[in-house]
């Protein structure tokens, strides 16, 4: 970690403008997934041991077009997290102007203010100069905490840096360590695992892994497009013909490292109720059926590739894991990487899908590391430099 941290720098007495991750799952005024709440407690509890004058957390939630919009509203959270952290945690209704200045101005010391919605106003994206100093007179030092921001370079993320010292959060800090730190020099052998339905939105990430990894096992919809470029028959399976060209040079160049399904487990139709069997890819698909799933002697491949490995990382689901006819694969998968961390493996699961794919099977607490960025985990993998982590002072 070359970045400064909260533990490199004094917050004593300070107002702490905090960039977290509140952007949670909500449904009727109720958080259905407190998830990147509690992993901002670490940090905010770690800063208030400092007795800080103040902490003011700011967070984006969801895409709201136009300004302010109470479908987007940030206020359901902070009383989420008053009861994780233990402490009272007030709510502003804007992140800038009077209502903003009043509510810092008048805090009691040591107390918690969360911040409404960054992205109801438009700055917010566009990393404007204005709005980014309006959010920084809140705070005389900025913490960012929100990795799954962090490929993003916008107001709350960037913009502030440039108005006030910035340090990382905890939790920044470890997803650092372990989607750059760890899988640059890692304990070998080192697999990966790619799912999800694309091949196009992982070419970068899997032309970077096929580089440092011994292996790379592909599952989910995106296997379909390899499977065509093989010239397997797939009947009404997601395939990505625009990519079939970058499949067959993948497989080309992959040296025997990139391994793909043997079997497969089709349906006639995306329904709890579907018709369902197993295939072996030669064979072909029916023209009325598709793949969503892999089967069972591609579960026993994979668990072969996997055996004595020493550091995984899985980004995306093996399979439509929300149907239940089709969660054995990925389900599979990730009992298979809680028996590798429990042999000692350093076991990192990418963001996105797969953290409810392992919650899912749950394993969630059997895993070395469960990263709370999706997009930020992808380029983290791809080895690209996150604009909000390059922001930050270096030590």
């Amino acid at each position: 970690m070359t970045k400064m941290t909260i533990r490199d720098v004094d917050l004593r007495g300070k107002r702490v403008l905090v960039r977290v991750d509140f952007n949670v799952p909500i449904e009727d005024g109720k958080i259905t997934d407190d998830t990147r709440i509690s992993a901002a407690v670490p940090t905010l509890k770690a800063i208030l041991e400092q007795k800080p004058k103040s902490i003011i957390l700011m967070s984006h939630f969801g895409r709201p077009k136009g300004g302010p919009d109470p479908k987007f509203s940030l206020a359901p959270v902070a009383p989420a997290l008053a009861a994780l952290l233990g402490v009272d945690v007030q709510f502003a209704a804007d992140s800038i102007g009077d209502i903003a200045d009043h509510a810092t101005a008048n805090l009691p010391s040591g107390g918690v203010l969360l911040l409404e919605n960054t992205r109801f106003h438009a700055g917010e994206e566009k990393n404007d100069d204005a709005l980014s100093e309006q959010l920084a007179k809140h705070g005389d030092i900025f913490v960012n905490d929100a990795f799954g921001s962090a490929h993003r370079a916008h107001s709350s993320t960037v913009g502030v840096t440039r108005f006030l010292p910035s340090v990382s959060g905890l939790l920044m800090e470890k997803e650092i360590e372990y989607l750059s730190t760890t899988l640059e020099n890692p304990a070998r052998p080192f697999v990966a695992i790619l799912g999800g339905a694309k091949v196009s939105d992982k070419i970068a990430v899997i032309e970077a892994l096929l580089g440092k990894c011994d292996g790379l096992l592909i599952g989910g919809g995106m296997a379909n497009t390899f499977f065509k470029a093989q010239g397997h028959k797939l009947g009404k399976s997601l395939v990505e013909d625009s990519a079939l060209d970058t499949a067959r040079g993948l497989l080309e160049s992959a040296g025997g490292k990139l391994i793909l399904p043997i079997d497969a487990v089709i349906g006639d139709k995306f329904e709890d109720d579907s018709q369902v069997r197993t295939i072996q890819l030669e064979d072909g698909v029916p023209d009325d059926w598709a793949i969503y799933d892999i089967g069972a002697a591609t579960i026993k491949l994979f668990a072969e590739k996997l055996n004595g490995a020493k550091t995984v990382v899985w980004n995306g689901p093996m399979g439509v894991f929300e149907k239940k006819p089709f969660a054995a694969g990925t389900t599979a998968v990730a009992h298979l990487l809680a028996d590798l961390t429990k042999a000692g493996a350093t076991t990192i699961i990418g963001g996105g899908d797969s953290v409810a794919a392992i919650e899912n099977a749950g394993v969630t607490d059997q895993v070395t590391h469960i990263s709370t960025g999706g997009g930020a985990s992808l380029e983290m993998l791809e080895g690209k430099t996150l604009p909000g982590v390059a922001a930050l002072k270096d030590k």
